[in-house]
């Protein structure tokens, strides 16, 4: 990219905050013009005011329905000039043209660097993405300094996860979120591939917290318990001074459920979400049959896919083989089935899971087991009262 066409995004950068307005605007969609982009800016809460407005009020613009609002805000925010105008006219919202001080291309890159620009001030919708939350056992019992220590800790584990899995090749892009006690963690990459990818980090972190654990005897490493879930999210950048973060947020149905789960869990307890994922978007006409994955499919995918992490080291020690599983009640033929488990919230909502049992195997030293077993549980699968 030569010196002019930088110097040409970096105005567009300056154009884009200016209509940001420092988290006042949130900005839709763009579409290229041979002068520079027309963009579609509203106001930050007019997304929620136009699926809500009534039909006859004179003041908002014609009622859109959640649907139509969902899709302009999922995937790909460039629009065609025809399909800018048909929102523009359906919003009552003049497009604002950006004039630009040359043209842009149709270089793959440099689109997708504007694409970038645009969502960062803006809100995007995922329909199905799977999302990870590992939080601290006891966490607000800690002094401030052990809980930062131990914050610290589960850092370095999911980098030193993150970098054992870059080292086999194993793609995984992972973004986090505080959740005040852990982190929330979710592969920003799109697919069946990057969840199962996300599962096996998340197998890895907790196999770097399980050994550091076992080489000390302070509080500065961590007890967790985890939750596996896939769902729904939006994903935004937070206002944070005069700019935007850089880093993204997520909100939304899948968060909502790990809180919910983690709330239940026991500590080292491993949970699974009872989610069916659409893979509408990931698959062959062909294979229309696999349109929603369930969680226990998803579960036989990531063991058949687990061989790619063939090779890996664990504190100097070769792992030989992996085997992640749910956990169930011993059948009289001796196999074992799978248990739903009923989690009853704070509201009194119920929602269902499953729990999660990770066994890593190495040359010589001790198999890392990770979660806990069945029969620790209570009758019902879930302990009686919530732990912290």
């Amino acid at each position: 990219m030569g010196l002019r066409q930088r110097s040409n995004l970096v105005h567009l950068e300056q154009c884009l905050h200016s209509e940001w307005s420092l988290g006042q605007n949130s900005i839709l969609s763009w579409c290229p013009l041979d002068d520079g982009i027309l963009v579609l800016v509203v106001p930050h809460y007019a997304i929620a005011e136009y699926t809500a407005a009534p039909a006859n009020d004179p003041a908002m613009p014609q009622k859109v329905s959640a649907r139509f609002i969902t899709e302009l805000i999922s995937g790909e925010r460039r629009l065609t000039l025809a399909q800018m105008q048909k929102v523009a006219r359906l919003l009552q919202v003049e497009p604002k043209l950006i004039a630009l001080r040359q043209a842009l291309s149709d270089h793959p890159v440099e689109t997708q660097i504007v694409e970038k620009m645009v969502r960062r001030y803006g809100i995007n919708y995922v329909h199905s993405r799977a999302v990870t939350l590992f939080d601290i056992v006891s966490f607000g019992l800690l002094t401030p300094f052990e809980q930062m220590t131990q914050l610290n800790s589960l850092s370095y584990s999911l980098n030193s996860a993150h970098a054992k899995m870059l080292e086999l090749d194993v793609g995984i892009n992972f973004a986090r979120s505080s959740s005040g006690d852990g982190f929330y963690i979710w592969n920003r990459d799109h697919g069946l591939e990057a969840n199962v990818n996300l599962y096996h980090f998340m197998h890895l972190v907790l196999a770097d917290n399980a050994i550091a654990r076992s080489k000390t005897s302070t509080k500065s490493v961590p007890r967790l318990r985890a939750c596996f879930h896939v769902g729904s999210c939006y994903e935004f950048h937070q206002a944070e001074g005069l700019n935007p973060t850089v880093h993204d947020f997520i909100v939304g149905d899948v968060t909502i459920e790990l809180a919910r789960m983690i709330e239940a869990a026991l500590p080292g307890q491993i949970l699974v979400g009872d989610f069916m994922a659409d893979l509408s978007d990931q698959i062959s006409e062909a294979d229309e049959s696999q349109v929603n994955l369930d969680a226990v499919t998803f579960l036989q995918r990531a063991q058949n896919n687990i061989t790619q992490l063939s090779g890996l080291v664990l504190s100097g020690e070769r792992v030989t083989a992996i085997k992640c599983y749910l956990t169930g009640e011993r059948l009289e033929s001796g196999e074992f089935n799978i248990r739903r488990l009923h989690i009853r919230d704070k509201h009194g909502l119920t929602r269902l899971a499953y729990n999660a049992k990770i066994n890593i195997y190495r040359d010589t030293a001790q198999p890392i087991l990770l979660g806990i077993e069945d029969r620790k549980l209570a009758p019902n699968g879930m302990p009686e009262t919530p732990n912290d």
